[in-house]
């Protein structure tokens, strides 16, 4: 009888160990403090920190560029920064746009050369189609990049490596308006909004739903006492 209560003893310690142990996994604790971090899954970050009391809107665009000026004007009203992932082949055509919105004030993410299947992509042909990116929007604003979302949100683990080796993070989402495809203006703000909380990352395009849309997601991010900034702001830990 004893025996077995020895053993019994030693099965429940090492129990508690294994639950200690998740809890400091996914809460981050270190030296006896819990640290909120940004929330990823095999190297890709697809939400920010819970504790930021930040949301960031990531608008890709490799069109819509008819929209772009009254987006930032509504961006400007409301006083709110955001991320603009950027094709090449859109930056080779709108070199000036590209200027306007990093002279507003807005972070600049790379979103790859030609809009391709980056989870079809070889080692290689990743690094170049960021690399391409990377360095036309260098020219145009000076800025070095360190956020990737890769287009359609598809990625293999040669694209998460070819980004980290250069000097990025791979970004998806939280929140995904899927306004490229459903041009409804009341549609786009309830999947932007809905169940909203500090760290979440909206997806988006520049589209005339989209814009129409901009502001009262922004208002609503606001009544949630959530304030409106960039993606490298909200992840940050």
């Amino acid at each position: 009888m004893q025996k077995r209560n020895v053993v019994i003893h030693l099965l429940t310690s090492l129990c508690l160990c294994f639950i200690v142990a998740l809890v400091v996994v996914s809460c981050g604790i270190f030296n006896g403090e819990v640290v909120a971090v940004s929330k990823s899954y095999r190297g890709v970050i697809y939400a920010g920190n819970e504790s930021s009391g930040k949301v960031a809107l990531m608008i890709n665009v490799y069109w819509g560029t008819e929209y772009l000026e009254s987006m930032l004007q509504i961006l400007k009203e409301e006083d709110a920064k955001c991320t603009f992932f950027v094709g090449e082949t859109w930056v080779k055509e709108n070199p000036e746009m590209l200027a306007k919105i990093y002279n507003d004030g807005h972070e600049i993410g790379n979103h790859g050369s030609t809009h391709a299947d980056h989870k079809k992509l070889s080692y290689s042909q990743n690094v170049k189609e960021i690399e391409a990116c990377h360095d036309i929007v260098a020219k145009v604003t000076g800025v070095k990049m360190n956020l990737f979302a890769p287009p359609g949100g598809s990625y293999s683990a040669e694209t998460v490596k070819a980004a980290e080796d250069l000097g990025y993070k791979t970004i998806l989402w939280t929140h995904d308006t899927i306004d490229w495809r459903d041009k409804d203006a009341d549609l786009i703000f309830s999947r932007a909004t809905s169940e909203l909380q500090s760290g979440d990352l909206i997806l988006m395009h520049p589209t005339e739903a989209t814009r129409d849309a901009l502001k009262r997601i922004i208002l609503a991010v606001k009544s949630k006492k959530l304030c409106l900034d960039t993606v490298s702001n909200t992840i940050k830990d």
